[in-house]
């Protein structure tokens, strides 16, 4: 008995050729390509008794005859048995172009060098796609059936078993897998497709919910998945059975499957929430002929699918695909897989070796340079208030991974000495000296910077101005409130809107607003400097939707207390617990690198949770703490080298660490 397989390097292929290898006698030619040669010596090495039988074949897909060599196919005349034709391509998000050369043309080569061989047996592995969006029972025995074909994919799969059935001059055999899923006992799988696609949105929902929240969930319809060892194990049982030539072969479950059913399926394999609810896809169909896929064409409405979609790692291609309009009748492949064991297993009793699998190797964040050196490498960084403190700390941290850092600041000084520290280091960086609070400098600014580099890929807006005053002590002093939105706000947004139009060009974006965990626990004797933040910070949420589009980002870092120059005024934060600048530029370079959408702490999270559910318990709070921690004498205008934290203070201090009082 001999062999010849093509796709043999393939998922199902090297299963097929392994249950040819331990069940049949006789010598396995496999069809190869000169690139993947090392691929398949790889697998014969692993094959039971690959390297006596299994022998390659030197051609390709996208030739006639598969461009295997004239003599060979005359040596080898008449003494193939069996021709398995797998090679193709399974991916519901490729092109036209690809499908159709890999599909269709890959068949009608195969089926010349079939007819060429005069091979005993063309064993054709097509698809249940092939039905395309026929509705009802689709039998083994029915093709034509005028059925739609609703993608490239399910064209051309119906076009390639065609031309097996139709131009083959040696009998035929036609298989038509489900969706093939890893193998039921090890869970090995070679790439994310099907059902896989789903796995990353379990993951991300048990990060966010407990594993007992029950959801509401879309019931997507009929689907059929199959494990890769079923499919090897019923080809190679079916093609050596008698009196079948001529037939198809569905390989796929005999009963069909909701896709709600194996979504829950994994996510409790994932231990993940899973649907207790689900939404009949039924309520939709209801609608117009039309009507949902002419809603989901305004860019608006598709923005946001795709923006939630490519979050979950989802093509939008395979949405549209995941329900079947059809079952698949199975009665001819369990007649003739009768009398041995071979039966599709139940998800059930496989899906957590899929998950495990999945997870240990597929995961695609597995593979994610996820290093800050890799988000910033010759990426060119403006640093506001970068002379110093915070400031300088995130542009050695920036330079000393490749990054480009370009150092604002009103002292020219300042700026030159950090430049000169950051060289001295083996790093690059650039000094512009502007006032931020001025908007005409700005203007000078970003005009000078733009000319100056071909590009800015990210804004850090880290300058800022704090002011410790009570409402009673700010009476005749109107001009703290106009300073702190001068700097803090509006300079901000204005640097902000300079660099825009240039990264809107560029299609690339993201900055990050230093802010304030005082916008989130609203601390008395801060109401200047919180309310600018807390302007910034409404700005920066209504900026990042109106830009997101442009593949602009906004990191805003709710920063707990900092020890720098700024808060040395108030004596009693000598005894405050607080992070250091070197720690501070640690968070923002965390910001640069995973760009979230906020950087907080527990107890700030807290205290906008807390305000929201209950407001006067808060201002209770912050009332008992406006007596606790008293104006300091740099607030009244006055000195006191005596004044210090009181035990109460400090006792408070640790208990809300982080929080400017």
């Amino acid at each position: 008995m001999a062999y010849f397989v093509t796709g043999a390097t393939g998922f199902i292929g090297r299963h097929l050729v392994e249950e040819l290898l331990r069940n049949r006698t006789g010598d396995v030619y496999v069809l190869v390509r000169e690139s993947s040669q090392d691929r398949l010596a790889s697998l014969i090495a692993s094959w039971p008794d690959g390297a006596a039988r299994v022998h390659p074949v030197l051609g390709d897909l996208g030739e006639p005859k598969l461009g295997v060599d004239e003599a060979w196919i005359a040596e080898h005349r008449r003494k193939i048995d069996h021709f398995f034709h797998l090679a193709a391509i399974y991916d519901m998000t490729a092109d036209d172009e690809r499908n159709e050369k890999l599909n269709v043309e890959g068949t009608r080569h195969a089926v010349d060098l079939a007819n060429a061989l005069e091979a005993g047996i063309l064993h054709h592995t097509s698809s249940v796609a092939a039905a395309g969006a026929h509705r009802g029972l689709f039998r083994e025995d029915m093709f034509d059936e005028g059925q739609k074909l609703p993608s490239p994919y399910h064209r051309t799969k119906f076009e390639s078993e065609k031309i097996a059935r139709e131009d083959s001059t040696v009998p035929f055999r036609v298989y038509r897998p489900a969706v093939v899923v890893g193998h039921s006992q090890t869970g090995v799988m070679d790439k994310v497709d099907g059902p896989y696609y789903f796995f990353k949105a379990i993951q991300k929902i048990r990060g966010w919910l407990p594993e007992w929240a029950p959801l509401i969930g879309p019931e997507l319809g009929w689907t059929n998945i199959v494990p890769v060892d079923y499919v090897a194990k019923a080809m190679d049982h079916i093609a050596h059975e008698d009196g079948l030539d001529g037939q198809a072969f569905h390989l796929a479950h005999p009963k069909g499957q909701r896709s709600g059913d194996i979504l829950n399926t994994f996510a409790r394999a994932g231990h993940a929430p899973h649907m207790a609810m689900r939404i009949d896809k039924k309520l939709i169909d209801m609608l117009p002929k039309g009507t949902l896929s002419m809603v989901m064409k305004l860019p608006a409405l598709k923005g946001v699918r795709d923006s939630i979609l490519k979050d979950f790692g989802i093509p939008p291609e395979v949405v549209e695909h995941v329900g079947l309009s059809c079952q698949f009748d199975t009665r001819d492949t369990e007649r003739a897989l009768a009398g041995s064991d071979i039966a599709v297993p139940e998800l059930d009793s496989y899906a957590t070796k899929l998950w495990d699998y999945w997870e240990r190797t597929l995961d695609p964040d597995l593979y994610k340079d996820r290093s800050f050196e890799h988000a910033v490498n010759g990426k060119t960084v403006v640093i506001t208030g970068a002379s110093s403190g915070i400031g300088l700390s995130a542009a050695m941290k920036i330079a000393k991974a490749g990054g480009i850092p370009i150092l604002v600041a009103r002292s020219m000084d300042k700026l030159e000495a950090a430049r000169d520290e950051i060289v001295r280091a083996g790093g690059t960086a650039y000094a512009y000296s502007a006032d931020l609070s001025a908007l005409d400098s700005i203007d000078e600014l970003v005009e000078k910077i733009l000319a100056d580099h071909l590009s800015v890929d990210m804004l850090v807006n880290n300058a800022g101005r704090s002011i410790r005053r009570s409402i009673a002590l700010s009476q005749d002093r109107f001009h703290d409130f106009e300073r702190t939105v001068q700097l803090n706000y509006l300079g901000t947004i204005k640097l902000t809107m300079g660099l825009l139009p240039h990264m809107r060009e560029r299609k690339f974006g993201h900055i990050v607003n230093v802010s304030s965990i005082g916008v989130q626990t609203s601390p008395p004797r801060f109401s200047a400097y919180v309310a600018s933040k807390a302007a910034l910070d409404a700005w920066t949420r209504v900026a990042s939707s109106e830009v997101i589009g442009d593949n602009i980002t906004f990191t805003t870092i709710h920063m707990p207390l900092v020890r720098t120059p700024m808060i040395a005024p108030t004596k009693i934060y000598d005894s405050f617990p607080t992070i250091s600048p070197d720690e501070a530029g640690d968070i923002i370079c965390e910001a640069i690198r995973a760009k979230p959408k906020q950087i907080n702490t527990r107890l700030g999270t807290f205290g906008e949770v807390l305000y929201a559910v209950a407001p006067k318990a808060v201002d209770q709070i912050l009332h008992m703490a406006y007596k606790v921690f008293p104006d300091s004498a740099a607030a009244k205008g006055e000195s006191d080298p005596s004044e210090k934290a009181s035990v109460e203070q400090i006792a408070m201090a640790n208990i809300m660490r982080g929080v400017h009082w």
